[in-house]
């Protein structure tokens, strides 16, 4: 064989496994050997596998071979440059190195068993003589075999094939002609004896074939008589049982199935007619469809289309006469979508277009309720789209009506000249566009009213629907519970019935005859193909088609202000959509609210074009900001959120109010300061009962009141909660202008955080510019005074401590109108009264300032001699007495007496320091006496002041003892 001479290069067998197994572990130290492609592989042998010496290779991979000693370098030079070079193949790491100590133990484990194996040779020697010489003869056979032509062979072998008995008898060998007669007769003769040769070798053959299967050929011969009685018998027996069967068909059966037969024929007649009536109620559908949509009764139709649909579908499936009718009621059915679209259209343009002086808020309320029903069934969920857009419709036209109303009530406007509408209306003054506003408020008011009520109607409709379709599920799993319960117990009846020998038709009809409460619709959608066997199919029809006459009575039944739909069918719609339906219904009640406010910000802006808003004075605006919240108001108890167009336009205009209303009194306080000469002022008595309402907690500009006010006099001075104010004209009309901003505060709430801004840039702006004029000496050049005198001093101080006296009751009074969250801002109000006090406490020094300058002066020419007062106390006490009064009727006694001790604590350090530059001390001598004298005349004098009776002067730390 060709094994014998080949060998494998690697160590095969299963002994080679064991080695490895137990020396290597293949899968942590030797990687997988991955077979190589090869271009032509020979099929691999039985005894050897296929290994990489087998493989034919192309000539690159021969030229590339790592196992030779050396390569063509100038082959490789030629073609791929003179950097090539030979590199060595590095031996695999991963690969052990082989030796025969590795197989020591496999030779160990199999030489016990090659001794068992030759062993067990010697003790039973091979019986193969038989097997050989059968092995042999089947040989010969099969070489005699090979003699015979093929042709012979073939399954398709014929002689009336021309061809086919032409290669087999050739006429060569009959030719006769030609003198050659006795070389054919040889051939023939040839001839015959070959096939006779073929003959005696297939016959052969046969022979051998029959004589190796003699046994099985005799058996099967002896078998055939024993399996011809055995038919015999068993025809036999056929033949008697069907002798019998006849016999019990004739008697038992015959009789009884010509009775079921008859049976069944009449049910089929019954069915017949069933059809026959339901198809002539079919046949009506049209007619009936067509005399309920000339009433508009698009429920009833849709209902009884969807049965008849239901019916053709199932009831009615191939009936040829009705083929067309299921197309025709589909386009029926689309009709009626459209017909329902326009006259939902129509309803919704006569509903809100309709006069708004009608006291009825639903207009056709049976009619709303079949429209908005029916296009649930058919899923037209658009319809609010379109109610939507009648709303933006009839909002504008409501704005257009009222304006072409109150323009041509007047006379003033000539509509020939100015075309318009727009010019029209900016035409008008603020009273007769403000009763314009007004009717349009009303107006939307009344409108949305209209549409809460229509939508509420159609929420009403929708979450019936859904109520409906809940309380159908629940009954579905109701019924599946009882259906599943009673095929348990029929499967059960089924067997016992079976097991008594009862027919299990009988029991399917027995249990078919057992009333079940389910609707017809449900029954039809459980076995859509089931056909009714027992009596009650007859009224099963009649109920199919009196559902929509049902539906008609139940459609028609209800009452105008409540919605109560009892529905057969239902809705094809889920919870989930008509939820989503339902919000939709509701966000389209909010959209209303957001149009009529929208539209209402498009009027005023158009009016407010010409800066007519600005204008207003804050009588007009407080008005028209209240009538606008009282709309907003309005519209959201009515819609049930807060639309936030028209309350940001009033934000907006009331923030432009705010600025105006700022800047005028800002510009107003600036002109009065810029002419204000800072000299006292007559209070008249208005300013007086102004802050006298003030101090009973009334922050608001008093009612003005003809005849009582003018005949009193105005006072001297501002008396506040029992201390007397003596104050400039400015001041007075500040006082009024805060009152201001706290009454619009109350009037406009919305603002209030904007006028604590500006009210508080108003009285730093008071501040600072007083500071300037005053203090800082600018009124010499604005108003043209000679000098600022301690009584303008003493006047801003007394003015200043006036605005901080109400500083907190302003606070208080912003403070009950903020947001807990807003209470940040009042740290303005305690930044100003720091710098009020602040301002105070400066013109408080300015003050002794003045007068320590004067001792300064007076005191530095100071000489102790006489004559006794000496000239500079006489100044000194004169120019005390001045400053007395000046300041003594504007400021209270207790802060002129503080301003004295520091003026006084101002003269002792000037005198302490005179003295200590002369020298002279408390020794009891002329000096001392002399200057005792002078301090005795200063304190007299002092103390001689109205209010300085009681002042401490403390002289005596005046001397400076020396040793």
């Amino acid at each position: 064989m060709a094994s014998s001479h080949s060998s494998s290069p690697v160590p095969q067998g299963s002994s080679s496994d064991v080695f490895f197994k137990k020396e290597v572990d293949p899968t942590k130290h030797i990687r997988p050997v991955q077979s190589l492609p090869d271009v032509c592989p020979k099929e691999p042998t039985d005894q050897h596998r296929w290994t990489i010496y087998h493989s034919k290779v192309n000539l690159p991979a021969a030229l590339n071979d790592p196992r030779l000693a050396k390569r063509e370098s100038d082959f490789f030079t030629k073609t791929w440059g003179l950097d090539f070079v030979d590199t060595e193949v590095i031996p695999s790491f991963y690969l052990p190195q082989i030796s025969k100590e590795h197989f020591t133990v496999y030779q160990q484990e199999i030489s016990q068993r090659e001794k068992i194996h030759e062993r067990c040779k010697n003790i039973c020697p091979p019986k193969d003589t038989f097997d050989r010489t059968l092995l042999h003869t089947h040989d010969k056979s099969r070489t005699d075999l090979e003699q015979v032509p093929k042709i012979f062979m073939k399954p398709d072998f014929a002689l009336d094939d021309s061809l086919t008995f032409n290669s087999v008898l050739p006429w060569s060998h009959f030719n006769t002609a030609g003198g050659k007669g006795n070389r054919d007769a040889a051939s023939s003769k040839l001839l015959q004896e070959k096939l006779s040769h073929y003959l005696d070798i297939v016959e052969v053959n046969i022979a051998h074939q029959i004589s190796l299967r003699s046994e099985a050929f005799f058996h099967a011969m002896t078998s055939q008589h024993e399996l011809q009685d055995y038919l015999k018998k068993t025809s036999q027996a056929v033949k008697m049982l069907r002798d019998k069967i006849a016999q019990i068909d004739k008697v038992m059966c015959e009789g009884s199935l010509h009775i079921l037969r008859l049976a069944l024929t009449r049910n089929n007649c019954v069915k017949v007619y069933n059809k026959l009536k339901l198809m002539a109620t079919v046949h009506q559908t049209q007619p009936t469809v067509q005399v309920l949509l000339s009433t508009s009764e698009f429920v009833g139709a849709l209902d009884l289309i969807a049965t008849t649909q239901e019916v053709l579908q199932q009831e009615l499936q191939g009936i040829h006469s009705f083929r067309h009718l299921g197309s025709q009621l589909c386009e029926l059915e689309k009709l009626i979508d459209k017909m329902m679209i326009a006259e939902f259209s129509t309803y919704s343009h006569s509903d809100l277009n309709r006069p708004l002086e009608d006291d009825c808020h639903i207009l056709e309320e049976e009619r709303l309720i079949s429209l908005v029903f029916g296009l649930l069934k058919q899923r037209k969920l658009n319809f609010l789209e379109i109610y939507s857009e009648e709303m933006i419709i009839t909002a504008k036209n409501i704005i257009k009506q009222c304006v072409i109303n109150k323009v041509s009530q007047i006379e003033d406007i000539d509509t020939d000249v100015v075309l318009k509408l727009a010019d029209q209306m900016r035409m008008l003054n603020f009273p007769q566009w403000f009763d314009l506003l007004t009717d349009i408020f009303s107006k939307f008011t009344i409108f949305l009213q209209r549409v809460k009520a229509t939508l509420n109607i159609i929420h009403s409709v929708v979450l019936s629907v859904l109520d409906k379709n809940q309380r159908t599920r629940e009954l579905e799993e109701i019924s599946q519970q009882k259906n599943a319960a009673k095929d348990n117990s029929l499967d059960t009846e089924v067997a016992y019935l079976i097991h008594e020998g009862m027919f299990i038709s009988d029991a399917f009809s027995e249990s078919e005859l057992t009333p079940i409460a389910i609707d017809t619709t449900s029954q039809r959608n459980a076995s859509p193909n089931s056909e009714p066997c027992s009596s009650d199919s007859v009224s099963e029809p009649e109920c199919t088609t009196d559902s929509s006459s049902s539906k008609e009575q139940i459609s028609s039944s209800v009452t105008p202000g409540a919605v109560d739909i009892m529905v057969n069918e239902d809705v094809k719609l889920s919870d989930l959509e008509l939820g989503k339906l339902a919000n939709n219904i509701q966000e389209l009640l909010y959209s209303a609210s957001d149009i009529c406010h929208d539209r209402a910000v498009k009027f005023l802006m158009s009016r407010a074009k010409d800066g007519f808003l600005e204008k207003l004075n804050s009588t007009e605006f407080i008005s028209l900001s209240r009538l606008m919240e009282t709309f907003i108001l309005e519209t959201e108890q009515i819609c049930g959120r807060k639309s936030m167009s028209l309350l940001g336009a009033l934000q907006s205009q009331a923030n432009k109010f705010v600025n105006r209303f700022h800047e005028e009194r800002k510009t107003k306080l600036s002109l009065l300061l810029d002419n204000e000469r800072w000299k006292q002022a007559d209070v008249p008595a208005e300013f007086q009962d102004l802050v006298d309402s003030i101090s009973h907690g009334k922050i608001a500009l008093p009612e003005k009141k003809s005849g009582a006010t003018e005949e009193r006099k105005p006072a001297e001075v501002l008396t506040v909660e029992g201390q007397q104010y003596a104050v400039v004209g400015t001041v007075l009309l500040l006082i009024r202008i805060i009152l201001e901003y706290c009454q619009c505060v109350d009037n406009i709430p919305s603002v209030t955080t904007d006028m604590l801004t500006r009210l508080s840039d108003l009285l730093k702006y008071f501040n600072s510019r007083s500071c300037q004029l005053v203090l800082g000496a600018g009124a010499l050049q604005v108003v043209g005074l000679k000098t600022i005198t301690t009584k303008n001093l003493a006047l801003s101080s007394r003015c200043l401590q006036l605005i901080v006296h109400y500083i907190p009751v302003i606070r208080a009074h912003f403070e009950a109108r903020l947001q807990p969250k807003q209470y940040s801002m009042l740290r303005h109000f305690d930044h100003i009264t720091k710098d009020y006090h602040d301002h105070i406490a400066e013109i408080s020094a300015k003050l002794v300032a003045i007068m320590d300058s004067l001792f300064d002066k007076l005191l530095s020419k100071y000489e102790v001699k006489a004559p006794v007062p000496s000239a500079c106390f006489r100044n000194i006490c004169k120019q005390m007495a001045k400053m007395h009064e000046a300041i003594f009727d504007l400021l209270p006694e207790e802060q002129t007496q503080m301003l004295f001790l520091r003026i006084n604590a101002s003269y002792k350090l000037h005198l302490k320091k005179q003295l200590s530059h002369l020298n002279v001390i408390n020794d009891g001598g002329p000096q001392n006496g002399l200057v005792t004298a002078d301090v005795a005349f200063y304190t007299g004098n002092l103390q001689a002041l109205k209010g300085l009776q009681d002042l401490d002067l403390n002289m005596a730390e005046i001397w400076e003892q020396k040793r």
